[in-house]
């Protein structure tokens, strides 16, 4: 393995980890496909950061947990999280199980499938198979090959031609055991014509060790069909978060993506959009705090295929402390995607002097019939605002809150759902301590 790291398992425990959620034999084959390309691949190569000196092979061992049978028997820590709105449309992993689904009668009627992916494998494997892990492939690093040789829990959605799902499908992933796997994938496919919105929210501090998070996002638009998709990273300092979300989207389709980013620990994400239809658009709205010593590398991507595709990428982060970002906005519009128009905005604001912020705008651009913008900037506050502000009766505390708080507002004010705007809001206080 050119990692020169040991694999955190071997191949007899990936077999019976499979036997263990009683899969059929292609995922076993497919688990241990990705286990025998894991040990010779190696890990992705970051731009100015050494991802090999993180934390990244603490992935603990599976844990089953029954079902819960009601929203009330939840964790503390996981109803603090929640919305009673939510019981009815939402699905909660604790750890390495799914422990509790709900979804409205009406929308079963529909043909909405919304459940943990281990019981999609068993009752709706070839939807599965045709789908899971290629939007991300296993052979891409060392991380996607684990992630495809281990995952565990995570949510299955699909949406059925025609059908407008109007209620907000939520999901918690709550960890806080480091001894317990955390591996979740998240599978969504959009059938055509039709539109949904799904918001999810991972947290959790484990007592006892390390943790690695590795999770994977599929989402698949078919012609015509809109997904708005919003996550929250909320992580403790003992969690490595290591994230790929991919979306292909297909003719005249639109994916939405809101992501907070605000962990305590090392984070790597990917939010991807490849734009494979005409007409197809993209739009990704990311926010980033860094406190402490974090190590902090994200990625937001759209790649242009089809004609006349629209892809748009604003990434506001705010690093304290003397904590440490590289902020990357990559435009890829390939050979054929005419009348394409790609756009990019990335954007760091550093509180302290020992903070550190580096934003990457990137056109790579293969077609002449195109438009393509970006913009970028690194800055730290400028005291004359906070002494203007000051000299008209506030104080610097309230003055830094109301500078950054306007700052990440073009994002915050877009969201198109009050209730996680709101929690987004909360999130960054607690996270800035302010």
């Amino acid at each position: 393995m050119t990692t020169q790291t040991a694999l955190p398992v071997d191949r007899n425990s990936v077999a019976a980890l499979s036997r263990e959620f009683q899969e059929p034999e292609w995922m076993t084959a497919l688990r241990l496909a990705a286990y025998d390309a894991a040990e010779k691949l190696e890990l992705p190569k970051l731009e100015k950061m050494r991802i090999g000196e993180w934390a990244l092979w603490d992935y603990g061992a599976p844990k089953a947990r029954q079902p819960l049978a009601g929203f009330d028997q939840l964790p503390g820590q996981a109803r603090a999280l929640l919305d009673d709105d939510v019981k009815n449309h939402l699905l909660v992993q604790h750890n390495s199980s799914v422990v509790f689904r709900s979804l409205p009668e009406d929308l079963r009627a529909k043909g909405v499938i919304f459940t943990s992916l281990g019981e999609a494998v068993r009752e709706h494997g070839d939807l599965v198979r045709s789908h899971f892990m290629q939007a991300v492939k296993t052979d891409e690093n060392v991380l996607t090959a684990l992630h495809a040789a281990l995952w565990n829990g995570g949510v299955f959605l699909y949406v059925p031609r025609n059908v407008k799902v109007e209620v907000p499908l939520h999901a918690l992933f709550l960890t806080d055991d480091a001894s317990a796997s955390f591996v979740p994938h998240v599978l969504i496919i959009a059938d055509e014509n039709s539109s949904v919105t799904y918001v999810d929210h991972y947290a959790g501090t484990p007592s006892g060790g390390r943790l690695v998070h590795n999770g994977v996002v599929e989402v698949f638009v078919k012609q015509g069909a809109h997904v708005q998709f919003a996550s929250i990273h909320e992580f403790g300092a003992p969690v490595t978060d290591l994230t790929i979300r991919r979306s292909v989207v297909g003719r005249d389709g639109r994916i939405d993506w809101v992501i907070g980013e605000m962990n305590q620990g090392e984070t790597m994400a990917e939010t991807v959009s490849i734009l494979d239809g005409n007409g197809g658009v993209s739009d990704s709205k990311v926010i980033c705090v860094g406190t402490g010593e974090q190590k902090i590398h994200l990625t937001t991507r759209a790649v242009h295929i089809g004609m006349n595709t629209t892809s748009d990428m604003v990434t506001r982060a705010v690093m304290r402390d003397a904590s440490t970002a590289i902020i990357n906005g990559i435009t890829k519009i390939e050979k054929g995607a005419t009348y394409a128009n790609g756009q990019q905005t990335e954007r760091v604001l550093m509180l302290s002097p020992a903070a550190r912020g580096d934003a990457n705008p990137m056109l790579l651009i293969d077609e002449d019939e195109v438009m393509a913008g970006h913009a970028a900037s690194v800055g730290q506050v400028n005291p004359e605002q906070v002494y203007y502000m000051m000299s008209r009766g506030l104080s610097r505390e309230l003055a830094m809150k109301l500078i950054i708080y306007g700052f990440l507002a073009p994002i915050v004010s877009e969201i198109p759902i009050s209730s996680l705007e709101n929690q987004l809001k909360t999130v960054v206080e607690r996270k800035l301590g302010q």
